[in-house]
């Protein structure tokens, strides 16, 4: 488990213990298709669960493991009917990388050698060192994601390859807004300096070419629940009284006492906030409109000293 999730640490016991709740053992029935047909699969994550639903369309039916924009996916705790989910599964997204280790020992004791699982750390060759797992805020991650989806469930249903294939490039089309807007922040407004609470959009804060002033081990600290450093929180305190950042962007959907101080801190000096997600936030968002929403935010953060803490 790379670099201190220490959270996840007992995620792995809770999920066997939910799959002899659920009473799965090898010898269950394992990766059928749904009575109508359609490829039963799961996303450990809504965002891919989303991506797997655009991409197998009518022939697919997709669960999504997390998806509580309420939550907090690093605590996330399997239950039985995790167990039953991927059980019945013909084609598992994970996202490795230590963010989602629960799926890989409910695989591990119910083993099937007709599910496919496509781990997204591995897909990209990300080594287990990869310290930022929220692989899914880089544009150049998805596309990838349903292009081998596309592939996987052509190889359940062969005679709907036509099909998946086409609908991954309907999607990788449809992120060119998300695309242009990047392109456009990224010119107008070319090294913006940010702080933040996590490493959440940091890949995302790369591509728009803005500045992440918060130190890493600070951003670490945070993930993984640890008490960041005294000496790096007065760094961070500093990024708004002296007034070296433009936006502070936080992780909405897990706060603390110190996340509040600092959103305080921000609105006391007339620093805009933002609030991302880790996990797609609903109703009424796909991947693709959740992304260009984020950097919407962000812009108007910049150009407006606009607040946006909620989608």
């Amino acid at each position: 488990m790379p670099n201190g999730w220490r959270r996840l640490a007992a995620l792995a016991a809770l999920a066997g213990a939910a799959l002899l709740a659920a009473g799965c053992t090898s010898s269950s029935a394992q990766g059928t298709n749904a009575p109508d047909g359609t490829i039963i699969a799961v996303g450990a994550e809504n965002e891919y669960a989303d991506v797997i639903q655009q991409v197998g369309g009518k022939y697919v039916q997709v669960s999504a493991i997390m998806s509580n924009p309420g939550t907090d996916p690093h605590t996330f705790e399997a239950s039985a009917s995790v167990g039953r989910l991927v059980n019945a599964a013909r084609l598992v997204v994970q996202n490795g990388l230590g963010y989602d280790t629960f799926m890989d020992t409910i695989e591990k004791a119910v083993p099937d050698s007709g599910r496919r699982t496509i781990v997204v750390q591995k897909l990209l060759g990300l080594p287990d060192s990869t310290p930022n797992p929220h692989l899914w805020y880089d544009p150049a991650t998805m596309p990838k994601v349903a292009d081998v989806i596309a592939d996987n469930l052509a190889a359940i249903q062969p005679g709907h390859a036509a099909y998946f294939k086409a609908n991954a490039k309907t999607f990788a089309d449809s992120l060119k807004p998300w695309i242009n807007a990047i392109g456009t922040f990224k010119q107008h407004y070319p090294g913006t300096p940010v702080a933040t609470t996590e490493p959440v959009a940091d890949y995302l804060l790369q591509a728009l070419g803005a500045g992440n002033k918060t130190p890493w081990a600070f951003q670490a600290d945070v993930m993984n629940g640890t008490d960041p450093s005294a000496q790096d929180v007065a760094i961070e305190r500093s990024l708004f009284t002296e007034h070296k950042v433009k936006v502070f962007l936080y992780n909405q959907q897990v706060t603390d006492s110190l996340t509040e101080s600092f959103i305080s801190l921000a609105r006391a000096n007339r620093i805009p906030v933002v609030g991302v997600y880790e996990t797609m936030p609903g109703p009424g968002y796909h991947y693709q409109s959740w992304m260009l929403a984020e950097v919407r935010d962000l812009q108007k953060a910049v150009a407006g000293q606009v607040s946006s803490e909620h989608l």
